[in-house]
């Protein structure tokens, strides 16, 4: 590149880039597509000073989000927006964002300094109250804003996280979505009874087995026991009246009696902890499983197996961190804690990931393949016979690169079925890890059938609250089987990916799928819908003249910037520094 480009970039990333007096932006003013701009154009407003305790900041790189999809067709009845009237108060999408600080407020002025480079967190709350960047607070779709105390004075602080060392403006906004994978992979359950809460412990009056309690069970603050045997009884008794809590016996229900119990003795919000002696009956085990409370536990203590498999609302797996927990017995405390409870890909082991072709599969599939500890054998299943490809063109060097082993398999192709592949590679074991990343419920519950009996289920993808599948439940306490789900990311998940990027650990820009500037945000709202490209799709609000562009075409668009490319064209920070050069117009 010419000095005179060099000039350019180094002038873009300097503290003293200019800063006009408007600026585009898209800003969203009902439900819908078409609402968001002015017939699909952005618009210009002004760009504010600062007051004291504000930032005003250059938006540099905004990736395009699946989950944005629920907004654009609800608008202000959208939860985060609280039947908000966007007519006269819009919001704006782009809650993957990276920003560049242009100028400081005076209060600001020991914290944060013009240049600096900020990722942002957008799952924001303000006195226990969601309040999102890209939903309540607007986002990053404009060329400059102004954040203050609802950003950087939130219920965490700041959820604004420096970014440091050779980090691309791409991979810095990229690092959100990446936060939302590593946190599927970090313990988000309550392991130990709720210090405090009300635990429920059922059994029934056939079971005379010597059950111990050896810890927790000072916790809760209220215990009901239904038809648990005498010993236990007298142990938990011993134990409230010992500490002043409330015991509550209710013995003789049936499943249909469990509902008035919730109402009875939770208000209806579910019990923090149930515990199931000997469960013989899903029909019964479903019944319960209704009646866990938010972040609750479920621990079933047996050596049988059910008498069929359970119906288990997946959900609150994914959105509630309801947590199934379980062992063998006597000991009930055995099914707590992390070493029981693991969470983590398995080191050398078998992981099948399903839905692997979409932006967020895919992030799945590069993390499991660049983890030092991770599985040896992955198989990735994608019914799009494009994103199967890009999965096989992307990946399947990587993995070869890293000693490891990709299959991606199309189930809908062929003879030969999931199960019946995975059986065969995995030597009749069955998976140790699954991923599903497709928010079908049938299909979450078929991915279950192809785990190993110890195996873990992560359900990335989140279906409605209320939707259930029939899961075999006898493998968690019999064999120490996870099911396991997440929804968002917190602070310390995005550090985290910013440390992992900044070590060469991960590759965010290996998701990146499709670029375009500022003109093209609506284009790419509707092809991130459409699911066009098997990757990210990532807009430079500070660029003009760019359509959007899938990568594997900027070698007949943009050929200057397609020529710093990476092998399988892949995007990089050398290609994002000749697209800043070529089209930046200060």
């Amino acid at each position: 590149m010419s000095d005179q480009m060099s000039e350019k970039f180094n002038r873009y990333q300097s503290a003293d880039a200019p800063v006009p007096e408007e600026t585009w932006a898209w800003n969203m003013y009902g439900a819908g597509v078409e609402n968001i701009g002015h017939d699909g154009k952005p618009e210009k407003v002004p760009v504010l000073e600062p007051e004291a305790n504000q930032l005003l900041v250059r938006v540099d790189a905004v990736g395009m989000c699946y989950s944005d999809v629920k907004l654009i067709k609800q608008g202000g009845s959208h939860p985060k927006l609280y039947n908000r009237d966007l007519t006269q108060n819009p919001t704006r999408l782009g809650h993957e964002a990276t920003h560049t600080v242009t100028k400081v407020g005076e209060a600001l002025r020991d914290q944060f300094h013009p240049g600096q480079r900020l990722a942002l967190q957008p799952d924001i709350y303000q006195d226990g109250k969601s309040t999102a960047y890209g939903y309540t607070i607007p986002g990053g779709l404009i060329q400059f804003h102004l954040i203050g105390p609802e950003v950087l004075d939130a219920d965490a602080g700041s959820y604004v996280i420096p970014v440091e060392g050779d980090v691309g403006y791409a991979e810095a906004a990229l690092t959100e979505p990446w936060a939302c994978v590593e946190a599927a992979y970090t313990q988000r359950r309550r392991l130990t009874p709720k210090s405090g809460g009300t635990m429920w412990i059922v059994g029934h009056a056939d079971d005379s087995r010597a059950y111990e309690f050896s810890s927790g069970l000072d916790a809760p603050s209220t215990i009901v026991v239904t038809d648990v045997p005498a010993s236990l009884l007298q142990r938990v008794r011993e134990e409230v009246v010992g500490r002043g809590g409330s015991l509550v016996e209710r013995n003789g229900l049936t499943p249909a009696d469990y509902e008035d119990l919730n109402v009875e003795l939770a208000d209806g919000a579910g019990f923090d902890d149930i515990v199931v002696l000997d469960p013989r009956s899903a029909e019964m085990v479903s019944a319960a499983a209704k009646l866990i409370a938010r972040r609750g536990t479920f621990n079933l203590v047996g050596r049988e197996p059910l008498d069929n498999w359970v119906e288990i609302d997946v959900g609150r797996i994914h959105y509630d961190y309801t947590a199934y927990v379980g062992n063998p017995g006597p000991d009930i405390a055995a099914s707590y804690g992390e070493e029981r409870n693991r969470c983590e890909l398995r080191a050398g082991g078998t992981a099948v990931f399903v839905g692997a072709g979409g932006p967020m599969g895919q992030m799945h599939v590069q993390r499991a393949i660049e983890l030092a500890e991770g599985p040896s054998l992955l198989i990735a299943t994608e019914i799009n016979p494009e994103r199967l490809a890009a999965l096989r063109e992307g990946f399947v060097p990587l993995a070869q690169e890293r000693g490891k082993r990709l299959i991606p398999f199309n189930p809908g192709e062929g003879e030969e079925s999931l199960y019946e592949l995975v059986m065969r590679e995995a030597g009749d074991r069955g998976a140790d890890d699954v991923v599903v990343s497709v928010p079908v419920a049938p299909l979450m519950a078929s991915a279950a059938e192809v785990m190993a009996p110890d195996g873990m289920l992560v359900l990335f993808a989140g279906v409605p609250n209320g939707t259930f599948a029939p899961l075999d439940m006898s493998v968690v306490y019999l064999h120490n089987a996870q099911y396991t789900g997440t929804s968002g990311s917190t602070l310390d998940d995005q550090r985290m990916v910013i440390r992992k990027t900044v070590a060469g650990e991960l590759s965010p820009n290996r998701s990146v799928g499709a670029i375009g500037g500022m003109e093209a945000a609506q284009d790419s709202v509707r092809a991130m819908m459409e699911g066009d490209y098997p990757g990210k799709i990532v807009v430079f609000p500070q660029i003009t003249g760019v359509p959007l562009t899938g990568l594997s075409e900027l070698k007949e668009t943009l050929p200057e910037v397609a020529e710093h490319l990476g092998p399988g064209d892949t995007w990089t920070s050398e290609a994002e520094r000749a697209l800043i050069e070529e089209y930046w117009r200060p």
